[in-house]
Parts: C-alpha cells; sequence; structure tokens
C-alpha cells in the first residue's frame, strides 16, 4: 500500500508542481524547491545532540506549537529546535512567531527518497506532527530509522474520520508508525483508537490553543477605530456576503459600528475587497492603514482619510488584509463572529477571541471545534444560524453588559482549560 500511495502521490504531484511552484512570490520559489525536494543546509548536520523536529502545516497548527516550542527551548537549550510548514501563511507566521534560534523550513514532498534525504542531513532525535498531519511515507522512514513520531494537540474531524475509516486497512499501517496519539480530547481519542490504535498508545492531554499566550499588544491602528466594533475571523467563501449584509442592517441602528472582516485565505482579500466596494460600502485596507489610507468603495468619492494617524475611523469595514495579525485584533472588538461556521466549512478557532474575554457567535457549523460545546454550555458563547444572525447581533449591542458578561465566561473557560503543554512536556520528556 505505501508503495501504491507513492506511486499516486508522485502523479498528483506532477500536476500540481507548476501551480504550487508560481502562485509563491519569485523571492521564495528556489528555498521552496530545494527544501521540498530534501536539500536542507548542511549546517544542520553539525549539531552535538539530535534536533527535535516539530512539523505544524499552516498558521493555526503553528500558533498552536509556538507554546510547545518555548517550552522545549527553555527545558532542552542544547537542542536545536526545526519547525517545518506547508504553507507559506505558516511560514510567515512561524518566522514571526517562534522563540528565536527555531529553525524554520517547508516539509519536504512525501516521497522516500526526499525524506531519506532531508532525515539524514538533520538526524532529529524526535519528531513531533501538531494536530492531524499524517504523511505515511515520512511516519515509516522514521519507524524504519527507530526515530519517535509523537502526535500532539491530535484531531481527528468528523470527514476525517469517516475518509480514513474507508482507507482503514492502510491507515493502520501508518498509525503504526507513530508511537505516541497526544489528543485534545476523549472524542478525538475515541476515534483515534477505532482506527485500531492501542488504547496504550493513546493520551487525552487537552488543547494547546488553551496555552497560547496574548499577543504583547493589540496593534496600534486599532486605537483609531471607534467602538463598536464587530471582528469576522477566518471567514470563508460566501460568509463575507453574508456578514456585510448583516452589518448594513446594523448600521440603521449604530450608524458609527465598524466591521473588521478576515478572510481565512490571502488570495481571496482581493475579492472580497471587490465585494464590499460592489455593495457601495465604505471600506479600508488594513495594509494602507500604515501609509496614507483612502476611504474605498463606490460611492465614497475615494475621499481620503484627512490624518491617517489621528482621524478616527467609524461606520467602516476595516478588510484585514494581512497574515498574523487576526489573534491581536480581536482584542480591539466587542463581539468576534466564527469564520466557516456558518456555510458548513468546520469552524475556525474560537479560543483566541476567548483569550480577549469577548463575547463570541458561531455558525451551526462548528464540527472541528467540540470544545465549543462547553462555551454553550457555560453561556460563553452562542450559536445562530444564518437567519438570525442579526437579531443576536443586534440584541448584544443594545446590551453591552450582556456582551461583556459573555466574554467574561469566554475568558473564565479559557482559564480552567489552560494545562495542555505542561502535561505533554511531561509525556515527551522520555523521549527527550
Amino acid at each position: 500500500m505505501f508503495f501504491l500511495y507513492s506511486i499516486v502521490y508522485r502523479i498528483v504531484l506532477f500536476f500540481l508542481f507548476p501551480f504550487e511552484y508560481f502562485k509563491r512570490p519569485a523571492d521564495i520559489r528556489k528555498r521552496w524547491v530545494r527544501e521540498k525536494f530534501g536539500f536542507l543546509h548542511s549546517s544542520l548536520s553539525t549539531f552535538h545532540s539530535p534536533p527535535i523536529w516539530v512539523h505544524a502545516v499552516s498558521v493555526g497548527e503553528v500558533i498552536a506549537a509556538v507554546p510547545l516550542l518555548r517550552n522545549l527551548m527553555k527545558k532542552y537549550p542544547s537542542r536545536m529546535i526545526l519547525l517545518s510548514t506547508i504553507t507559506d501563511t505558516g511560514q510567515k507566521v512561524a518566522r514571526e512567531r517562534a522563540p528565536e534560534g527555531t529553525i524554520v523550513i517547508y516539509l519536504p514532498f512525501d516521497i522516500p527518497s526526499l525524506v531519506a534525504r532531508a532525515l539524514t542531513t538533520v538526524s532529529p532525535g524526535l519528531l513531533i506532527i501538531m494536530e492531524t498531519e499524517l504523511w505515511p511515507n515520512l511516519f515509516k522512514i522514521c519507524a524504519s530509522r527507530k526515530i519517535p513520531v509523537i502526535l500532539m494537540n491530535g484531531r481527528i474531524s468528523e470527514n476525517s474520520f469517516r475518509g480514513y475509516r474507508r482507507i482503514s486497512f492502510f491507515m493502520k499501517k501508518v498509525l503504526s508508525c507513530v508511537e505516541l496519539f497526544g489528543m485534545q480530547n476523549d472524542e478525538y481519542a475515541a476515534r483515534v483508537r477505532s482506527l485500531g490504535v492501542e488504547h496504550s498508545r493513546i493520551m487525552s492531554l487537552g488543547n494547546f490553543k488553551f496555552d497560547a499566550a496574548p499577543p504583547a499588544k493589540i496593534p496600534e491602528w486599532t486605537e483609531r477605530v471607534h467602538r463598536p466594533v464587530l471582528i469576522a475571523g477566518s471567514t470563508n467563501e460566501g460568509e463575507e456576503e453574508l456578514i456585510t449584509s448583516v452589518y448594513l442592517q446594523l448600521k440603521k441602528d449604530f450608524p458609527a459600528l465598524n466591521l473588521i472582516l478576515a478572510p481565512r485565505h490571502p488570495e481571496r482579500f482581493d475579492a472580497v475587497a471587490a465585494m464590499i466596494a460592489s455593495k457601495n460600502i465604505p471600506y479600508l485596507r488594513r495594509s494602507a492603514l500604515d501609509d496614507q489610507p483612502p476611504l474605498e468603495g463606490e460611492g465614497s468619492g475615494g475621499v481620503e482619510l484627512q490624518s491617517p494617524v489621528l482621524q478616527e475611523i467609524k461606520g467602516t469595514v476595516i478588510l484585514l488584509d494581512t497574515v498574523g495579525e487576526l489573534s491581536a485584533v480581536y482584542g480591539a472588538s466587542d463581539i468576534a463572529i466564527i469564520g466557516k461556521s456558518f456555510v458548513g466549512y468546520g469552524g475556525q478557532n474560537p479560543l483566541e477571541p476567548a483569550l480577549w474575554g469577548k463575547a463570541i457567535l458561531c455558525g451551526p457549523h462548528m464540527e472541528n471545534f467540540p470544545v465549543i460545546r462547553e462555551f454553550y454550555n457555560a453561556r460563553a458563547a452562542l450559536e445562530v444560524s444564518a437567519e438570525h444572525l442579526h437579531d443576536a447581533l443586534r440584541e448584544l449591542l443594545m446590551s453591552p453588559e450582556k456582551a461583556g458578561a459573555m466574554g467574561s465566561r469566554a475568558r473564565d473557560l479559557y482559564g480552567k482549560n489552560s494545562g495542555a503543554v505542561g502535561q505533554a512536556m511531561e509525556v515527551l520528556a522520555k523521549y527527550l
């Protein structure tokens, strides 16, 4: 099965490689190709102690990995820490947030010869996989070289679980290469167990994201944004249309209301900007706020803000067209709307606004974050349908004390669930 997987992987890669190459900025293509083909810098082979390799596919996994990286760096200062990602946005956030001294690379393609080349250069003493990244050849080669593979902050969504069960005969072999599964909760642990993993190799440790430290400060540009402020974080296609329509209705009662809109994928920034402009809604791009930002949108006449430093922003949509800033910007909001939860995509992370003590509204599709049930039960978040989003937001805007109480309960619940990274460090100690 590993042989067949490798053949299919190569065929898919042959067709996708040109697209993947040219979609990247020219200044990183050379490094991307080199590292994806397993050619890691020779200096990575000069360390006396076997490095610790942590893999986090993209932004969310990188952010979850940061507290673990800090603890590893503190407890094992002589060990080199290697952090790999798949996406460019993951690379950017990793380079900005990982502890100083962390080596950030792209994970090589999952082809045996390329994986073997990278492992020969680095010779890690341990490979830690964050959340749900399962790479059959990487796992198999690590097992053959006696390199422990540990999955941490593990989760398996309902969709992934159904897919894995269809190929359980293969997944059982892949999962047998993993020494330990540190899952986020008992539900995910049960799913791993049903895929054939022995109970002795599974632990329920909690969610690392509850241990994430808040950003050092709220961005200075948000000081100009008049309250109240709605923020819609990590939205997907179709949700921006819904949320801006609701925003326009709310402005009838709250003319100074601001909306910060943060699409999940950077490649959609321009499309979302065009959609906002088509509705004649005045808007600003976050990327322009450091310069001389015009107030954009049809009907605005392209009027420039007279003082980009001092002028207060009112009644405006702010398109957050930056990467890695969302968690800090939550701190400038009053009510947070969780993206990917209204159109069946499984939801996005509700913990970042909880950390700031913000009222949280989610759509009916939060399958990827079962922890949200605890928030609902504690009245620390609210589940609403697209049809009732306007009414729920209006009620909270009319009763700031109710929104504040909801946010306080969210922050308290966040605090009560912390400690997963500490448990993980105890588990990892025997491998290090």
